[in-house]
């Protein structure tokens, strides 16, 4: 007798039993296991599926209008920063008025003058500002900041404007405002033709490399209904971000496409040898841990995201693992209803597999094992270097879109026309003006402030500031009143505040500020106790609506407000710094109270203060949970450290680039990108080793990397480009810039992965074989001893004695003794064969006779099926 040894390759068939039948695997084949039960139910109850998923759908057409989107990255603030209290707290105590800039190109001072009067006159319009400084005239062109007489978020602040263009259609202008949804309306426009464009190239790689036309129809459905059912879903998450909002569909449509095209490999095999039902059944049972075992990768690569302290990582993790999870829900119970449907059509559109091979690949790699892996090593040091050294940026100031829309271009026109100031707003206790004055006596101090505008220093009449404490004599003396009278306001005033001291201290000593007394007055005048004359009504009334529109924006219930103009720019070490050094100077003034600095520049140097944290964090926890993922897959030590290694490498020289470039990266980016890089290209890795580790068992490491290549080109193919293809077109088609920095990122990053798994991954398994065989924790397990006689199909890895010794690669079948120890795969009769069992012996679970499936087929000739399992 003659020793087997078989190594796994493939597909698990059945073996014919001798003369006296395992009781126990009669019994095991009465009962189906657990997913043979389970994809019998869902292929069994598919009508029933439908219909469930079709009133999914039409909700969903409803309620992914109910989704609210934040349009405002600081609302992602860590909550504990100081730059989100400070935001929060100026929300609630001060009104913000709607504001506009408007260019106004080719034209003379005279002119600009001429039409600032004319939209002074404007319905709505409250004040405009404008004069000859460089900050409003400068090159021929004049530059209106008008401010509306309605909060930023009324939408009659949008009627003004509108009436302030028409005024001004005649002229060249630009106008940059945040009024509106005007951001929120051309992303949208922008992400359905993104969507457009990907999904047609999604058609086209399909079509190229699926074996079937009848493929691209099939797994475009199952994804259609995934994503409905997502977009229908977010109204749950309560608001989501305008990038999870932008993008979530187009990447989850690049990262699960890969589940649908496993499970239709799958079936195509099955349907081989197999009944349409029993194909539809057997392949759902396997794909289902095949397809949720890889996308444990990528979704543990965006778990790494909720670890941000920034809380757009969650916000963007969330979404896009909720979307995954709606991927493998439509391909598990969706596809496999589709394929029933559609199985005799994808027989009938079969064409030849255009993905050629790719042996010159594997060539390449065992000649220059010994070459690529050092050089790799190098280049990796050289990245990490380079990428540690990427120039971030906090702010959209230096960042550049392939495409602008109407305000970039607006705004990239005023900054290159006038000069401009870096603006924070410094918030502090409210009720003593005094201390305010005192406070701002220093802040003008500083070389970095070019000004200060708080009620405490703004102009009133007669050379007072508005915060100015005046007597009864000098309020008579300014207002032209009787001394009398000015001592009857004044003591009425004292009885209204129950400043009821003053009246027995004596009026003539009380001291009120400006700004209170006129307010005062004018309440009085309107009321009819008190009586103006001709101008002096007039100019009250007029300074009334300023007063009350300044302490709206500078006064809160329980804080004030000043607003610090610098001469520094808005973004930078040396701004950031600053606004730590104004915080200090203002808590020196308030030590019992909390002051705060807000403003672009301080949001800015939140963000940057955050990236450092989650910059370290993100990095470490999605290598982390890869590696443990890996772990498990490889049963070694050795093998998710080299593909981590590849994997990260790409991510590191991805981050290269830009420093190379001198080009600024938005810092979202390498947050996002890297978790996304990590989880879903590591895939690509996977493939390849894996087949490498399984080929290697029965053949020399040349030809097992030459057979890996060409087993999982195909894979990366489909994957890689389509991943690669949306990111690129997010890049060149949008024009708001995290979400352009997030598609070029990740579509550089997808074609470094490919090339580093394609000519350096197959080198490092070739020359790290070794190390991967003494890191390996895993031992085969014999699964049960199998006898038979007369003519046998083995397909598995099993240890046994036949008539001679055998030990290689083998598919076929054997005629003649065999008993052995199955350690993977399964041995049975050739297809056709009846089997010889018992009358009763069970098969497949009875599904309903309704579409009965046609005739089971002969296999597919050798070179097909080799093509085929080729391409899976």
């Amino acid at each position: 007798m003659l020793r087997l040894c078989f190594p796994l390759c493939g597909l698990l068939l059945n073996i014919r039993k001798s003369e006296e039948p395992n009781p126990m695997e009669q019994q095991n084949a009465a009962k189906p296991n657990v997913m043979i039960r389970v994809a019998t139910f869902i292929v069994d109850k598919r009508s029933l599926i439908f219909l469930l998923v079709g009133i999914a759908i039409v909700f969903s057409l409803f309620s992914k209008n109910w989704v609210s989107v934040e349009n405002d990255l600081t609302a992602y603030l860590p909550a504990g920063s100081v730059t989100k209290e400070g935001l929060d707290l100026m929300e609630q105590q001060f009104i913000t008025y709607g504001s506009a800039k408007i260019m106004v190109a080719n034209v003379s001072y005279e002119e600009a003058e001429a039409l600032y009067e004319k939209i002074k006159a404007v319905e709505g319009v409250q004040s405009v500002d404008f004069d000859r400084t460089t900050e409003h005239y400068s090159k021929a062109s004049a530059l209106f900041s008008i401010t509306f007489d309605y909060k930023e978020t009324d939408d009659a602040c949008l009627d003004a404007l509108a009436s302030v263009k028409a005024l001004l259609a005649p002229y060249d202008t630009y106008v940059s405002t945040t009024l509106g949804d005007t951001s929120a309306e051309l992303i949208a426009q922008e992400v359905n033709m993104i969507t457009a464009f990907v999904a047609v190239i999604v058609v086209v790689v399909l079509a190229f490399t699926s074996l079937t036309y009848a493929d691209v129809p099939i797994i475009g459905l199952t994804f259609i209904v995934a994503a409905a059912m997502n977009m229908g879903t977010s109204f749950l998450m309560g608001t989501i971000s305008f990038v999870s909002n932008s993008v979530t569909t187009i990447l989850q449509l690049a990262l699960s496409l890969d589940y649908a095209v496993i499970y239709s490999n799958r079936f195509k095999e099955e349907r081989q040898t197999h009944e349409l039902r029993e194909a539809v059944i057997i392949s759902l049972s396997k794909a289902i841990p095949e397809v949720g075992a890889s996308s444990l990768t990528t979704i543990g690569g965006l778990i790494a995201m909720m670890f941000m302290q920034f809380k757009l990582g969650p916000d963007m993790a969330v979404n896009l693992i909720k979307a995954i999870l709606f991927s493998l829900l439509s391909v598990f119970t969706v596809m496999p209803g589709l394929l029933m449907l559609m199985g005799n059509l994808m027989e009938k559109t079969r064409h030849r597999n255009f993905v050629p091979k790719v042996p010159f690949v594997g060539r390449f790699a065992y000649a220059t094992r010994a070459v690529i892996p050092p050089v790799f090593v190098l280049a990796v040091v050289f990245a990490i270097s380079l990428s540690n050294n990427c120039p971030y940026v906090y702010g959209y100031d230096t960042l550049v879109t392939p495409r602008l829309n109407e305000m970039q271009i607006a705004d990239k026109m005023i900054a290159e026309t006038f000069s401009s100031r870096a603006m924070v707003a410094l918030v502090v206790p409210g009720g003593d003006y005094s201390e305010e004055q005192s406070l701002i006596r220093d802040l003008e101090d500083y070389a970095e402030v070019d000004s200060v505008t708080a009620i405490a220093n703004s102009d009133a009449i007669g050379g007072y500031k508005l915060a100015d404490k005046l007597s009864p004599r000098e309020f008579a003396e300014l207002m032209k009143l009787d001394y009398e009278t000015a001592e009857f306001v004044y003591a009425a005033y004292a009885v209204k505040n129950e400043k009821y001291d003053k009246l027995v201290s004596g009026i003539a000593k009380y001291r009120i500020p400006l700004i209170d007394m006129l307010l005062y007055i004018s309440d009085k005048v309107d009321e009819g106790y008190i009586t103006l004359e001709g101008d002096q009504a007039d100019t009250l009334s007029d300074a009334k609506a300023l007063m009350l529109m300044g302490k709206q924006q500078l006064e809160g219930e329980d804080y004030d407000r000043m607003l610090v103009y610098l001469t520094l720019p808005e973004a930078g070490e040396e701004t950031y710094r600053f606004t730590d050094t104004l915080r200090a100077a203002a808590q020196e003034h308030y030590p019992k109270g909390r002051v705060y600095v807000v403003g672009n520049s301080t949001n800015q140097y939140e963000f940057m203060k955050s990236f450092q944290i989650d910059n370290i964090v993100v990095s470490v926890v999605s290598i982390l949970i890869v590696l443990v993922v890996l772990l498990f897959t490889f049963k070694s030590a050795g093998m998710p450290v080299l593909l981590i290694l590849v994997i990260q490498g790409s991510v590191w020289m991805n981050f290269s680039y830009p420093t190379l470039a001198h080009k600024d990266v938005f810092f979202l980016t390498q947050l996002v990108v890297s978790s996304i890089q990590m989880g879903a290209n590591i895939d690509y890795a996977i493939v390849i080793a894996s087949r490498y580790s399984e080929n290697v068992k029965t053949m020399d490491r040349k030809e097992a990397i030459i057979e890996a290549m060409n087993f999982a080109f195909p894979t990366i193919l489909t994957s890689g480009t389509i991943l690669a293809v949306s990111g690129i077109l997010i890049s060149f088609l949008t024009t708001e810039c995290t979400i352009n920095g997030i598609g070029e990122a990740l579509g550089r990053g997808t074609i470094i992965s490919i090339i580093l798994v394609m000519f350096v991954l197959p080198q490092i398994l070739v020359l790290g074989g070794k190390i991967l065989e003494k890191t390996s924790f895993s031992m085969p397990n014999v699964s049960r001893e199998q006898r038979g006689s007369g003519l046998v199909a083995v397909d598995g890895l099993i240890v046994g004695e036949i008539r001679g010794t055998v030990n290689g690669v083998f598919r076929g079948t054997i005629d003649g003794d065999v008993n052995v120890r199955l350690l993977s795969g399964r041995a049975g009769p050739p297809a056709g064969t009846p089997p010889e069992a018992p009358a009763d012996a069970p098969a497949l679970p009875e599904g309903d006779v309704e579409n009965a499936p046609a005739p089971e087929k002969p296999a597919a000739p050798a070179e097909d099926r080799g093509e085929e399992a080729s391409h899976e």
